[in-house]
């Protein structure tokens, strides 16, 4: 059966196996102290632009969410995220059993509604200035993913604007990346790694989905935030072998030119980027409605119901959402392993 349902499918990219497989016998110091995580470090703080960043490698993106938002907010406070925000949605309340509200915030295909944002923390404070702050959840992180959980992307001036917002009403700003790659790849953003960097307090570079085996790589921009050592032990994501998150970072962030677009991170993103448009060329020519315009690796499509036991038996897709009483919106997933050969059987089968 072809597979496209998710983009974590796969193991991990050949140039990490053979780069494990070599040091596998050698002695590396425990818990993310070792060489080869201190050049994933380096790395990142050079392609970033922030010699001073606070790197930190993390496992899995819950985990990620959950330690960063758990580091920043303290008891009454809260994080401001999409509808469709994955802290939100799919992450079977992390957030809040960490004592934190999760407090959605309108939003299309994806995205933030910025409007409606700077309406809600304007009336929330005229209001708690009057009442008391006491008796609200005070929000102190804005999250959002890049891409959306719908492919999307917000361009430079929107982050921009979400800047604007954050400091107006002294709020941190989060950018769950757990593909970020397949976002910076993508030849409509129009935002760089140093942009992101600048822009936000809290980022992080996603490997699960993009040619890692785990890991994510959290980076903190701003010097006054803080992730504590301590608290990643005490949620039990200090892992021992820490070299084998670092040394996969290090392989996808390996550069000629100190150029983030020069990794082997990025140009697997690209294919991955790549494939997807090929995808969604060849299903329009077949005849297939688009329900989000992305410009990522993740693909929906409007299918009529009849048609679905019968293309799932040949491929593997996420049902996405219902779209009426007759159609469904189904979700194709391109990866940075995914080829052309296995483009062309999808389009063959539907």
């Amino acid at each position: 059966m072809l597979k496209f349902s998710c983009d974590y499918m796969e193991g991990a990219h050949p140039h990490i196996l053979n780069r494990l497989s070599t040091i596998n016998l050698e002695k590396n110091d425990g818990y993310g102290m070792d060489e080869y995580t201190e050049s994933a470090r380096a790395k990142l703080r050079i392609m970033c632009g922030i010699p001073d960043a606070e790197v930190h490698f993390l496992m899995g993106g819950t985990q990620t969410n959950t330690i960063v938002l758990d580091s920043i907010l303290r008891f009454n406070q809260g994080v401001l995220a999409p509808t469709t925000g994955h802290i939100n949605v799919h992450e079977a309340g992390a957030i809040e059993g960490c004592g934190h509200k999760v407090v959605p915030m309108k939003a299309a295909n994806g995205k933030i509604d910025i409007l409606a944002l700077e309406r809600h923390l304007h009336l929330l404070k005229v209001e708690c200035d009057v009442v008391g702050w006491e008796h609200y959840v005070a929000p102190r992180v804005l999250y959002v993913s890049f891409p959306s959980e719908y492919g999307s992307l917000y361009t430079l001036d929107e982050l921009r604007q979400l800047r604007t917002i954050c400091d107006k009403y002294d709020l941190y700003m989060f950018v769950d990346g757990a593909r970020l790659g397949y976002g910076l790849a993508s030849p409509y953003c129009d935002v760089s790694l140093s942009d992101m960097a600048q822009l936000c307090d809290v980022f992080y570079l996603g490997g699960t989905k993009v040619g890692a085996l785990f890991g994510e790589a959290v980076v903190v921009t701003n010097p006054e935030l803080t992730i504590p050592r301590g608290l990643i032990k005490q949620r039990g994501a200090m892992l021992a072998k820490g070299w084998l998150l670092g040394i996969q970072f290090d392989t996808l962030l390996t550069s000629p030119t100190d150029d983030f677009t020069d990794t082997l991170y990025y140009k697997i993103s690209r294919n991955a980027v790549e494939m997807a448009m090929m995808l969604r060329e060849g299903m329009v020519a077949k005849g297939y409605e688009m329900h989000i315009d992305s410009p990522t690796n993740q693909q929906f499509f409007i299918v009529d119901n009849a048609r679905l036991p019968e293309l799932s038996r040949k491929v593997g897709f996420d049902s996405f959402a219902a779209y009426d009483e007759y159609h469904t919106v189904i979700r194709f997933c391109t990866s940075w392993a995914t080829t052309v050969t296995q483009v062309d059987a999808l389009l063959e089968v539907v």
